[in-house]
């Protein structure tokens, strides 16, 4: 095979891997069937109010995709444009007929490492969903057992089999089983652990006023995180614990993605060269020390 066509080769590989993972979910939002687990007829856990999400789905895809996307494309731009040495190796072989920029390449690399890391963790979580059935807070509320009073004669009774009587679609009729673990929780906390580490690992600047902007925004993504899972407890969506799990899983994705997929980008530098990154008032700091080059 051509030289050229190595990098189509490589696309088309990593594609595949994310389809792998992505796909599944796919499957699991249009024909997943969670499994039917039952109530016990005193359990207040379920006796919670019905209530609209603070934070919807839509605003929780929107902005868990739109922050880390534009952030990385917005922070590599300015790089790009303020010429700092890049440490991330690229290719200067074409993509079938064409050259692609540094920058892309970096970009493609960045992107790719997220979305495989935000599919994964969301496939993680839906495997829970479907697999625990798990009934939210608010089932007594939104379901309406009919004929409760007959099916709850002994108050400490286990119900499996049981009607909804309440008119609702079969979309809330699967999502009133889905409470663990959270979803809203993981994808908050992966998405925005992943930006956290990406601005520590892609923020060159080293000024005392750089380091603090950096660690503002830090505070910022890690707290939108949180108030997200919070909110979830709040509007009776979810079981604290669902929540406290879907958030350590959405954590612990965004460091194994960024331990082991995207190690080469976040840990190492590439090429054939690498750089000690100074600064001017660095040097004249440690008194006319050089930073070194070091040779692979």
């Amino acid at each position: 095979m051509a030289p050229r066509h190595n990098l189509a080769v490589t696309v088309a590989f990593h594609v595949v891997c994310l389809a792998a993972v992505a796909v599944p979910v796919l499957v699991f939002f249009a024909a997943g069937r969670p499994f039917k687990r039952g109530f016990f007829c005193d359990d207040e856990s379920l006796m919670y109010p019905f209530r609209e999400s603070t934070v919807t789905s839509n605003m929780l895809y929107l902005f868990g995709t739109f922050i880390p996307v534009i952030t990385m494309v917005v922070l590599e731009m300015v790089r790009g444009y303020t010429q700092v040495p890049e440490t991330i190796a690229t290719s200067s072989r074409p993509f079938l007929r064409w050259r692609v920029a540094p920058v892309l390449q970096v970009l493609y690399i960045m992107v790719g490492v997220f979305a495989f890391g935000a599919a994964s963790s969301q496939l993680v979580t839906d495997i829970a969903k479907y697999t625990i059935g798990r009934l939210r807070p608010h089932f007594f509320d939104l379901c309406q057992v009919a004929n409760l009073e007959q099916l709850c004669k002994d108050p400490h009774a286990y119900v499996e089999d049981f009607q909804c009587k309440a008119s609702i679609s079969d979309h809330l009729r699967k999502e009133m089983r889905l409470s663990f673990m959270s979803g809203h929780s993981s994808f908050s906390a992966f998405t925005m652990l992943y930006t956290v580490l990406y601005l520590q690992a892609r923020m060159p600047w080293r000024s005392t006023l750089a380091r603090a902007g950096r660690a503002v925004i830090q505070m910022a993504l890690l707290c939108l995180a949180w108030y997200t899972a919070l909110s979830r407890i709040s509007d009776y969506k979810h079981h604290w614990s669902d929540v406290l799990a879907g958030a350590f899983q959405g954590y612990l994705a965004a460091i194994l993605v960024v331990r082991w997929t995207g190690e080469h980008v976040f840990f190492k530098t590439g090429g054939t060269e690498r750089f000690a990154a100074c600064s001017l008032s660095e040097l004249e700091e440690m008194r006319g020390l050089k930073c070194l080059r070091v040779m692979d």
